[in-house]
């Protein structure tokens, strides 16, 4: 069944009840006691510290997001953009367009104006609903992505290039829409990814895709309706929305905390009394840090419910892990993998009753089935490195208006991930590298060839390769090695003052001034790079060590 069916369940039997907690904390209130001391603040502005809604409320916020956009023009089958940070607006709008029969495609908010315009076009999205951090570049490109597409406002002092969201449904029926029959088979999501040209793909998937998902996570982790989950990373992100559709699934409540911090993140367990945790490598080593400086004294957080923390996105040291049991040796721990063409985490998970197995991501998830092939494709022998590949009932129709793409990823069901892997002995895989050369830190995706486009435009550079090296924070971090032009000189500093105009995610990390080797069709050969530099990086932080 679709999800919706699950949120309007909860809204019956648990209508009462919390859904949904914001946190939106600022410096000086992690010293305080307690954020329900704020009391719940509920408006039309994005307010700070803690506001709430109830499942009833939830639902009802969702079948106004649809009869407003339904009263707009937007039909089964459309496309409408979400553009914005969490909040307690963003799943009622995610699950007012599903409600519509629409397919809702999520917009990372880091994309710059170019790519919001790109990512429009690419999916010939008919509406973007977008808030008031992204005013000025919607309105960079308003012209043209206005034409023939809604923008709505999502927040105060609506810009005159766009329709306030506030205004308009505060007019509209909070019954549920009359759409006709939604079913697993009709089209739900797209969300964006990217290969090794870092142009952004869009993965089309249907409603069945979702409930899977949401399915899977409350199998894997054992979600009851007591359960309290915490959500840190951003919601375009299918890694973060579909953990916390295990919470959809029993009805249980979630918290969405804005900020990362190691105080912050203890201070929300404690306040909330959460019991899962998802979290990415850098958040983990920054609370093991603040325990071991003694800047977190966990006697002053009421911590006893919290049972579960999890990392994905990442690969995990297995170090961290032994760390953290010496702190926290009641928790139960999972790891997971996934991509968003197979519907985010899960497709490979590695149990939370096997933790003798940390560092391997897994066995094959709920309902979904794994294999390893080598270039023919022939299933190769057990304990031999080949790609993995994963089939179940997550993996995307296909790479919306790209059938070349879609060909080269799927066959016969099977999604070809373009990660390296190897099964051990027991049936648990383990990564070994990544065929793209998408770098990922700090579990975010970082694309090359963006950088090298950019770095390129640098009078002093001849020739640019962007790679990954490894990190024990980030997992890994972004390095730039630089061939200067003959008969000039160039630093550090001007490369680093240069690279200021990219956002700061996608700014290298590591300067390398050397020689970049191209093979004999000119493609820059980043396997010696990483193995070089790579080994040079392990090398010096073991020396530092």
């Amino acid at each position: 069944m679709p999800v919706m069916d699950f949120l309007e369940k909860n809204a019956v039997k648990y209508r009462d009840e919390i859904a949904l907690v914001e946190l939106n904390p600022t410096e000086k209130d992690t010293q305080r006691r307690s954020w329900k001391e704020y009391g719940l603040i509920e408006s039309n502005t994005f307010a700070p510290y803690r506001r709430e809604i109830t499942w009833g409320v939830f639902d009802e916020k969702a079948n106004r997001c649809a009869n407003l956009l339904l009263s707009r023009g937007i039909r089964k089958g459309d496309k409408v953009a979400i553009l914005m940070y969490n909040s307690l607006e963003w799943l009622p709008i995610y699950f007012g367009i599903l409600k519509t029969g629409a397919i809702a495609v999520p917009f990372n908010f880091r994309y710059d104006a170019e790519e919001i315009l790109y990512c429009a076009e690419l999916a010939k999205v008919d509406a973007i609903l977008f808030g008031p951090e992204f005013i000025g570049r919607i309105e960079a490109n308003a012209e043209r992505l206005s034409r023939e597409r809604l923008l709505i406002y999502v927040g105060d002092n609506c810009p005159s290039f766009a329709e306030s969201y506030y205004l308009m449904i505060a007019n509209v029926a909070s019954a549920k829409p009359n759409v006709g029959k939604i079913t697993d088979d009709d089209y739900a999501a797209i969300y964006f990814s990217s290969g090794t040209t870092g142009f952004p793909k869009a993965i089309l998937h249907k409603h069945q895709s979702l409930t899977q998902a949401a399915e899977m996570e409350q199998i894997h982790h054992a979600t009851t309706h007591n359960d309290v989950f915490l959500c840190i990373p951003p919601l375009y992100h299918t890694g973060a929305k579909f953990h916390w559709m295990g919470s959809l699934v029993v009805g249980s409540k979630a918290v969405l905390l804005k900020g990362a911090k190691p105080e912050t993140i203890i201070k929300a367990v404690s306040d909330e009394l959460c019991t899962i945790v998802w979290l990415l490598v850098p958040w983990a080593q920054d609370i093991l840090e603040g325990i071991e400086r003694g800047t977190i004294k966990l006697k002053d957080y009421n911590l006893d419910q919290w049972r579960l923390m999890h990392i994905g996105a990442q690969p995990v040291p297995p170090s961290l892990i032994r760390m953290w049991k010496k702190y926290f040796p009641h928790h139960d721990y999972d790891t997971n993998y996934g991509l968003s063409e197979s519907t985010g985490p899960g497709c490979v998970h590695l149990g939370m009753e096997n933790i003798n197995k940390v560092g391997a991501i897994g066995v094959p998830g709920y309902r979904w089935r794994c294999k390893i092939v080598g270039e023919n494709g022939e299933i190769v022998e057990q304990g031999k490195v080949g790609e993995l590949c994963v089939k179940g009932p997550g993996v995307m129709t296909c790479y919306y208006g790209n059938e070349e793409a879609t060909r080269e990823v799927l066959k016969d069901g099977w999604l070809f991930t373009g990660d390296m892997a190897r099964q051990d002995e027991d049936g648990f895989y383990y990564l070994v590298d990544r065929k793209k050369d998408v770098i990922v830190s700090g579990g975010e995706n970082i694309y090359p060839v963006q950088i090298e486009d950019f770095l390129h435009k640098y009078p002093k550079i001849k020739d640019v390769a962007v790679i990954g090296l490894p990190d024990k924070r980030l997992g890994e971090i972004s390095a730039a090695i630089i061939e200067v032009k003959d008969g000039e000189s160039c630093t550090e500093e001007e490369i680093l003052n240069f690279s200021m105009e990219l956002p700061r995610y996608k700014r290298p990390k590591k300067i390398i001034f050397e020689s970049v080797p191209r093979n004999a069709t000119g493609k820059i050969e980043k396997p010696a790079l990483r193995k070089r530099f790579g080994a040079e990086q392990l090398v010096a932080r073991e020396t530092e060590g």
